[in-house]
């Protein structure tokens, strides 16, 4: 019998050779399918059409991909019903797909569409596969129905652009308004209208007025899973409450030195410890973090658990761990006064910043003392402040003062940070600060990354590294468009480089339109992902680059860890992972890693409707952000907090969309709004639901 590969490999050559979509049996009579095989064939062409390599289209015939003008990829909706097919392929085109072509596909689905048409916009399309359904369950707020046997649940993410009905057998008991999780029956065929969509109750989540319930949402909308199986937490429980004597064979004890940790107020997970020692030429620079990797082996339950997470995520009132809080909060966490393991790098440095030499080591630490961000800002700026905190600060500026010269990036924009009272209740939005103390842990924790780094790759070991890309030529064209609507004149090279980048930085420093010119340039660069294979970190300007310092909370240090440890010390090279499987691992974490910033930056989208709800009427000044044909987006200059002014509120005179300036010029009147104008705004409305912000200008 022939084996399943032959099988697939025949398929594929009669569905080439024939030219045409063939039906099922077509293909395994030209395929030369035996009867024994039938079975293992049917399996394979579902295979293949799940792969996306072949897909089935009406009337029941399969047709290859790659000979027909059909494009695979991820179905973005937009609330008023259309949609964009957002390719597998990052060369390709997104394809517009109208309401009418949406065939029963849903915001998020894996699709195969057909492009129809091409013009001056794009090309456009419309679905003819859903080749997976992306969510099995959707959030949605219940509401009572007058039929009395049945119960309406509105999504809460208005990209799902139906109701669902439930029925009234769920709803019982379930206050009207109350956010619950809805498993939709939507099936796939897509040969006929969907006609109502229907579905079962299959979790209350509670008043979404509340701030947690909010929190809860988000995490359900997003697919975050926020409890742990009991397998994993059987096994956190078994843990040693304490490190044990065994725990410390094999390891450099280092509890002499009086390292400290760094973090913020409400930091619970303490993961790296550092130490300065100043010498007569030059600097010693220990970065102890938490072994992790000793109480997790691969594949065990607390593993699996924490590779399917990926990363932690945090919210203001809450945080979703990737570990239990046993494991992170405590055995793992470097709290003071208490012995704890480590993997330990230690760069010895000359008086310039130069590294002369690197190591590596398990090892044992007692932290002498945990202090905050805010903490260690005072005792810098104190004359009683001791000496390894000055040399910590003294190695911090030679270290920043290297990076910065070989081009790193440093955009320095002001991040929001939420203040939650003591009840849980929202009281402020306020600019998060970035004093002395946070470079010095930035700082070191490169040192330590790209010590690793370096150290794996000088061997030839496979790594799981952190790279990013440089940005695409076109998008950076975008980008001058802006900066030059700006009055910052800007020629783009071929080959963009940090040092570019970092000149248009320069340039922009002080000036009206800097925080706009550095929040633009930081949108046209591509997003850091994880992978085996080093093409550098554009934005750090590194050649050699990867996440070690935090394996309670991101799942690749956690890789880092258990390759440097068999490698240490080896002359040949042991690989712990081979190169396709760091793909994987690395593709599924950049993936998890983006969930996790989407869920993050939608929670403060949701906190920031609310905290302006109040505040309806007020008269707020601000900076434009971005000029669209509809109007534009002004950022408020104290909360950090934007919204929009649209066209049909500009009532003085008809404005025209001008794409070369980027601004909004009255017909009549010649008044021009631009990016990075100062504006004054009176808030006119606040839509909770839809999460938008409208001002109108005084």
């Amino acid at each position: 019998m022939r084996d399943e590969v032959s099988i697939e490999d025949r398929i594929i050559n009669a569905l080439s050779s024939e030219a045409m979509p063939l039906f099922r049996r077509e293909i395994f009579r030209f395929a030369r399918i035996s009867s024994g095989e039938k079975a293992l064939a049917k399996a394979v062409l579902n295979e293949l059409v799940r792969k996306g390599r072949v897909v089935r289209i009406k009337g029941s015939r399969y047709g290859l991909i790659d000979m027909m003008t059909l494009i695979q990829g991820s179905l973005m909706v937009h609330p008023e019903g259309f949609g964009f097919v957002v390719p597998d392929d990052p060369d390709e085109d997104d394809i517009f797909i109208p309401a009418r072509a949406m065939k029963g596909a849903i915001h998020g689905d894996k699709v195969i569409a057909r492009i129809e048409r091409i013009d001056r916009r794009g090309p456009e399309g419309s679905i003819v596969r859903i080749v997976e359904r992306e969510r099995s369950s959707i959030v949605g707020v219940l509401h009572r129905s007058r039929a009395k046997n049945m119960a309406i649940v509105v999504p809460e993410d208005e990209r799902f652009c139906f109701d669902i009905i439930v029925p009234q057998k769920d709803a019982k008991g379930i206050a009207s308004g109350t956010a619950v999780v809805v498993r939709p029956s939507l099936g796939d065929d897509i040969d006929h209208d969907r006609g109502p969509v229907t579905g079962r109750i299959i979790e209350v989540i509670g008043d979404p007025q509340d701030l947690d319930v909010q929190t809860k949402i988000v995490i359900r909308s997003h697919d975050i899973t926020d409890e742990f199986p009991e397998d994993v937490l059987k096994e956190a429980e078994n843990l040693p409450e304490a490190v044990r004597k065994d725990d410390l064979k094999g390891r450099n004890d280092l509890r002499h030195l009086p390292f400290i940790t760094i973090d913020g107020d409400t930091a619970k997970d303490f993961d790296d410890a550092v130490y300065v020692k100043k010498q007569k030429n030059g600097y010693i620079l220990y970065v102890s973090i938490a072994d992790v990797s000793h109480y997790v082996a691969p594949n065990s339950p607390l593993d699996v658990e924490a590779y399917k997470r990926g990363t932690s995520v945090y919210f203001p009132n809450s945080v979703v761990p990737m570990f239990p809080g046993a494991l992170s909060n405590n055995l793992a966490s470097l709290v003071p006064n208490e012995d704890r393991l480590t993997m330990t790098v230690k760069i010895t440095y000359d008086a310039e910043g130069n590294v002369k030499r690197t190591s590596f080591y398990p090892s044992v630490i007692k932290s002498r003392r945990r202090w905050t961000y805010s903490e260690v800002k005072e005792l810098l700026r104190s004359k009683d402040c001791p000496e390894e905190f000055r040399w910590m600060e003294e190695l911090c500026d030679i270290l920043n003062k290297r990076r910065i010269q070989r081009g790193s990036l440093d955009f320095d924009l002001p991040e929001p940070k939420v203040i939650i009272g003591l009840q849980g209740e929202l009281e402020n939005i306020v600019k998060r600060e970035r004093n002395k103390a946070h470079f010095i842990i930035e700082e070191f924790m490169i040192a330590a990354n790209e010590a690793v780094a370096s150290f794996l790759l000088s061997r030839d070991v496979p790594a799981l590294l952190r790279v990013h890309e440089p940005p695409d030529y076109e998008k950076f064209c975008d980008f001058k468009r802006y900066a030059e609507s700006l009055g910052l004149s800007i020629d783009v090279p071929e080959d963009i480089t940090p040092e570019f980048c970092q000149e248009i930085i320069k340039r922009a420093r002080g000036k009206p339109y800097e925080h706009i010119i550095n929040s633009l340039l930081l949108r046209s660069m591509k997003q850091a992902v994880y992978s085996p294979h080093n093409i550098g970190h554009f934005g750090l300007s590194s050649r050699n680059y990867l996440h070690f310092t935090s394996p309670i909370r991101r799942y690749p240090d956690l890789i880092a860890h258990r390759i440097l440890k068999v490698n240490r010390r080896r002359i040949r090279k042991r690989p712990v992972y081979t190169v396709d499987e760091l793909e994987t691992i690395g593709t599924h974490c950049s993936q998890r890693e983006r969930a996790a910033m989407e869920a993050e930056r939608e929670m403060f989208d949701r906190l920031k409707v609310r905290y302006m709800k109040d505040r309806v009427g007020e008269v707020f000044s601000g900076t434009i952000t971005n000029c669209t044909g509809f109007g534009f987006f002004v950022e408020l200059d104290e909360l950090f907090i934007d919204g929009a002014v649209k066209l049909v509120d500009l009532a003085d005179d008809y404005y025209i969309f001008d794409k070369e300036t980027l601004s909004l010029i009255g017909r009549r009147t010649g008044r021009q709004y631009r990016v990075g104008q100062k504006v004054r705004v009176i808030l006119q409305s606040v839509n909770i639901q839809r999460r938008h912000i409208n001002f109108i200008i005084v």
